[in-house]
């Protein structure tokens, strides 16, 4: 009988047997596959100084930490809402003197206050690679293709990568667009929203065909070349075309130069990750600098939910599940875990192989099929 001590906060929901076997048949491989082209994984703390998480990136908000007071130090301690920052961390204080470029990847639960409109869940498990010490095309290269190669290991069909140049506005706004820091913000408004007549009021006009530069990418980047009076945005579309060109035909490549959700930190190139199935972004990366050490770094993140969604079912693994009757032979049944199978034994002879989930039964040596 569940009573009401029993539910979980909203936001939050266990992971069930089938849902924790794909989370963590999900987490392997992108580990796997992230460990293969030379990153470490770290494995930060769940709790921090607010002060360490708060001050290491620009754009992390506190108001959506759980906070509590440590009683030890009577300072602030917080529950991790992004890796990301504490990835940051270790890089600038315990692998200050590792080589540069630093590889360190990553995966763990981070959590929040509460829920925002596009996600209600208050706990995600996020994935992630970090390139440390470089933040120019080629690192933005690697990034991008460590992230590709690790969901297609996971499993995911069809990617698509959407480019995106966080520090569009400013850079534009310095010299090229001139515009002033109120003028600066209410134009980035407009072009979050997509809104034309509202760009206009907003003294944006000259911004207007930054919103036509969207789409496949060959095409959207000949139409933000178009926009590049004095050269201004020169070396990022060079950028941009260096870095399609090494995902060459791993994934499809679109642009939305104008695109901010997402990239509060990011400095200036930032892309988001879908794949087919997936009910939203799979994840999001970029360029961005390490406040404190001032140290260039390209990086990514992963959040299971709509990695899952794009992963489908996994009821196949189901197929492989062994009964092991009593007095089975124990060296037969390790043989073939060995080699795959889920072996479950019976504790009394009332156990029925059926009932417990099995399509197998082990006869002598060798499985049975139900």
């Amino acid at each position: 009988m569940i009573t009401p001590d029993d539910l979980l906060p909203v936001g939050l929901e266990d992971a069930l047997p089938d849902r924790a076997r794909a989370i963590t048949m999900a987490m392997r491989a992108v580990l796997d596959a992230m460990d293969g082209h030379g990153y470490d994984r770290v494995r930060p703390p769940l709790v921090e100084f607010e002060r360490s998480l708060a001050g290491r990136m620009d754009g992390v908000a506190t108001r959506r930490m759980v906070r509590f007071t440590d009683p030890d130090s009577l300072r602030t301690l917080a529950l991790r809402s992004d890796m990301t920052v504490q990835v940051g961390r270790i890089a600038a204080t315990g692998m200050a003197s590792a080589p540069r470029p630093l590889r360190l990847c990553y995966a763990g639960d981070v959590a929040f206050l509460s829920a925002d409109q596009l996600d209600p869940a208050r706990q995600r498990l996020q994935m992630g690679a970090e390139l440390i010490g470089a933040d120019s095309v080629a690192a933005a290269s690697e990034i991008v293709s460590v992230a590709i190669d690790a969901l297609k290991a996971a499993g995911v069909a069809n990617i698509s990568v959407d480019f995106t140049l966080p520090d569009l506005v400013d850079t534009l706004a310095n010299k090229a667009m001139p515009l002033g820091p109120a003028e600066r913000e209410a134009v980035r408004r407009e072009l979050d929203t997509k809104d034309a007549g509202g760009l206009r009021e907003a003294g944006g006009g000259a911004y207007l065909p930054l919103l036509y530069a969207t789409g496949d990418f060959d095409e959207a980047i000949d139409k933000l070349a178009a926009i590049d009076a004095g050269g201004a945005l020169a070396s990022r579309i060079e950028g941009l075309h260096a870095i399609a060109a090494a995902i060459g035909d791993g994934a499809r490549v679109t642009l939305d130069p104008t695109e901010r959700h997402g990239f509060e930190y990011q400095s200036w190139f930032g892309f988001t990750l879908y794949g087919e199935g997936a009910r939203g972004a799979l994840g999001r990366g970029g360029t961005y600098m390490i406040k404190g050490s001032d140290e260039a770094a390209t990086g990514f993140s992963l959040y299971i939910d709509p990695l899952l969604d794009a992963l489908g079912s996994t009821d196949d693994h189901e197929a492989q599940k062994l009964f092991l009757p009593p007095g089975h032979d124990r060296d037969a049944a390790a043989r073939l875990r060995a080699i795959g199978w889920r072996t479950v034994a019976a504790i009394a002879e009332s156990d029925d192989a059926r009932a417990l989930g099995c399509s197998h039964v082990l006869e002598g040596k060798e499985p049975r099929a139900l």
